[in-house]
């Protein structure tokens, strides 16, 4: 499903009213009769008390819609103004009076306080106080009634998105509702799907208030979750090489996990042949708990890791192979850095750089312009950081617009692991990704995700293909993992050992639909 930036939305709102003949007052009624489904569905209206907040704006207006239908069908609503009757505008102040003819009480609040009471002997809260379009921090009144709504204890449906979360990153403005389901109109909103954002949002659904699918569905836009992509069949004729060869350039001294795991993921996602390049003093080890590689025992610097000697070997074993792995734990020895970079410039087939490889790399990222093979790229907020010398604190606070212009400026895929890790292509096309949980913030466990990327490849899948099925079956191993063990203590171990459940799960059907979008109503 794609997801809307505000500009985005704002655009489809005014197509539809302009170009399409459909009324604000028709948007604003679709949006409050999908509430409503969702109140009648999840809570119940009869003979129930609700109390909505409505702010001055049509997050407001779909507020005062909402409380019209709760009270037509048998409900009671008391509505809470947080702005000033007088601006009211189209729409939203068309429902203001006609509310205003009915038997709901609507009350200027001057004080959080003055709902407390209400809001404790109620069944519900409908947060309709801020839209998606928040650029300022909230304080005040609303800050104050958004505190008193997240210490109710009462159900809390939110319209559009949470009062208080910003609809384009999901950081929240100070203070933010913490709902328990989140009906969104029109598309998702990038901050209904980003984190923070994401969490507040309770669970999500979405209507598309009668808007076309050739409006909400447009290739003009460019962020949408990862939807399902179907994995290659096997052939029952499939011998070791017809499933993959990749080659995994990795490991340096007190880094044994680090090649392991992605050597062994591959192997354990559905790929064929493991090539393990490795300093020699490590394999032995290694070699323990991964019978199943093959190994290229590497030549030590003195820090122990891979020297920079071993290059014509590697790019001739790089030559016969299907895709190159490089730098999961490989240290950042100098030596060992300017093989990574040589390599990166001489590799012609599609090369997979991760860990100690970014921060390699990110010292000459001329190497990656000029590579015509595709190129993956998997950092997190600390390697995104490195590759494109902003902070953290800025990427974190951008991380689409950031990641859109990274990709194409590198002409590489690239995913920006993290909750809700997302993968940019250098198109401009981003996707969130839905799967994963917070057990998987383990030592390790980005290798896991290398592995898992390189066996989609391996399979058959394109190198973006790849990388979005990679990060989906990563994190989806990971669900299951904290489903039978729990988000404490699963470790990158417990992530791999789930991969082949995952990929059965996923030949077979038996992923549901919330992974990749949110329901509709």
């Amino acid at each position: 499903m794609k997801l809307a930036h505000v500009d985005e939305m704002r655009f489809m709102d005014h197509f539809a009213m302009e170009k399409l003949g459909i009324s604000e007052e028709i948007l604003m009624e679709n949006a409050g009769l999908a509430a409503v489904n969702l109140l009648q569905k999840e809570i119940g209206i009869r003979d129930k008390k609700f109390v909505i907040f409505c702010g001055s704006g049509n997050n407001g207006g779909d507020g005062l819609v909402v409380a019209r239908l709760i009270h037509s069908n048998g409900g009671m609503a008391k509505v809470f103004l947080l702005g000033d009757r007088k601006k009211y505008r189209g729409a939203a102040k068309t429902n203001l009076n006609i509310i205003g003819e009915l038997s709901i009480d609507v009350i200027k609040l001057g004080a959080a306080a003055e709902a407390r009471r209400e809001v404790m002997h109620c069944d519900a809260v409908i947060d309709a106080i801020f839209g998606t379009g928040l650029d300022r921090e909230i304080k005040g009144l609303p800050a104050d009634v958004i505190e008193l709504i997240n210490s109710c204890r009462r159900k809390v449906i939110s319209l559009d998105i949470p009062s208080g979360i910003n609809g384009n990153t999901g950081i929240i403005m100070g203070v933010a509702v913490k709902a328990d389901y989140t009906v969104t109109f029109g598309l998702p909103k990038t901050g209904n799907m980003l984190y923070p954002g994401y969490e507040h949002c309770g669970k999500l659904f979405i209507s598309h208030i009668s808007f076309p699918p050739t409006l909400y569905d447009r290739s003009e836009i460019k962020v949408e979750t990862n939807k399902h992509l179907v994995l290659p069949p096997r052939p029952a004729e499939a011998y070791k090489g017809s499933m993959g060869d990749v080659l995994f350039i990795a490991g340096g001294a007190d880094y044994f996990g680090a090649p392991f795991f992605s050597a062994m993921s591959f192997l354990k996602a559905g790929g064929g042949y493991s090539r393990l390049a490795a300093p020699e003093s490590m394999i032995p080890f290694i070699a323990e708990g991964g019978r199943e590689i093959v190994y290229l025992p590497q030549e030590e610097t003195v820090a122990g890791s891979i020297a920079l000697k071993n290059k014509e070997q590697l790019l001739e074993a790089a030559a016969g192979v299907d895709m190159v792995v490089i730098g999961p734990g490989l240290s950042l020895n100098k030596e060992t850095i300017r093989l990574v970079q040589e390599l990166a410039h001489r590799i012609k087939i599609p090369l997979l750089i991760d860990g100690d490889g970014l921060t390699a790399i990110a010292a000459d990222l001329s190497i990656l312009r000029k590579r015509k093979a595709p190129t993956i790229l998997t950092p997190h907020l600390g390697e995104m950081a490195r590759l494109t010398a902003k902070p953290v604190s800025e990427i974190n606070a951008h991380k689409i617009s950031i990641l859109q212009e990274t990709a194409k400026q590198l002409q590489a895929i690239i995913v920006l692991k993290g909750a809700h890790s997302l993968i940019g292509l250098p198109e401009g096309n981003v996707y969130v990704n839905l799967s994963g949980n917070s057990g998987m913030a383990t030592a390790g466990s980005g290798d896991v995700l290398t592995g898992c990327i390189a066996a989609m490849f391996g399979l058959g899948l394109k190198s973006e293909e790849a990388a979005r099925k990679g990060v989906f079956l990563h994190g989806y191993a990971g669900d299951l993992a904290a489903a039978e063990k729990g988000a404490d203590g699963i470790t990158a171990k417990d992530i791999m050992d789930f991969l082949p459940q995952a990929m059965k799960n996923d030949r077979a059907g038996g992923i549901g639909e919330n992974y990749f979008v949110p329901p509709v109503i």
